[in-house]
């Protein structure tokens, strides 16, 4: 007789319960505990932050932009919950003193050694099934950039960036990024 061990389904109230300084995503119920950032990865994350930052305040837009760790809540129910690297959102309705509740309009993960996988498959899965218009994958060690645009539903990769070109970005008109200042050393 073959017995079907039932995999638990977390929801946020983990999430909240979780000891102070111990961070965690939930996708689709399952839980992925987040190690932290190295150097490399704070310095590019800072910078994106500060150019995007920028760009949105000199062009008075709607959007806004949030570094990790800030709450996303994706989908209605209460067993998905992730902390992009950086999430813009160009629609105020969807900001709450908890955080983002839908999808944003652009995502930015940053690889760790320890979530290559993680980002390439699982997230870039969901970020596609909830509506995710533009999402980055940035390559600390390759420093390359991957973009992939959603067109009927479905991720396609616009562009594969390296180190010395200009990414576009499509998520907010007119915005570009300098990838050699991405991955200055």
């Amino acid at each position: 007789m073959n017995v079907l061990r039932k995999e638990k389904i977390y929801t946020t109230d983990y999430i909240y319960a979780l000891p102070d300084g111990e961070r965690a995503e939930l996708i689709d119920g399952k839980i992925y505990y987040m190690a932290p950032p190295n150097t490399k990865h704070q310095r590019i994350s800072s910078y994106l932050h500060n150019e995007i930052y920028n760009y949105i305040t000199n062009h008075h837009g709607p959007c806004e932009i949030f570094a990790a760790p800030f709450a996303v809540f994706l989908n209605e129910d209460d067993t998905n919950y992730v902390e992009p690297d950086i999430s813009v959102t160009c629609d105020p309705h969807k900001i709450t003193n908890q955080g983002c509740h839908g999808a944003p309009d652009w995502v930015i993960e940053i690889l760790s050694p320890s979530n290559r996988r993680h980002d390439r498959l699982v997230k870039l899965d969901l970020y596609q099934r909830a509506g995710v218009r533009e999402y980055w994958i940035v390559s600390p060690e390759a420093q390359t950039v991957e973009v992939f645009l959603l067109e009927d539903g479905r991720f396609i990769i616009q562009g594969f960036y390296e180190k010395n070109d200009i990414a576009k970005v499509h998520a907010l008109e007119g915005c570009f990024v300098e990838l050699c200042k991405v991955f200055a050393e």
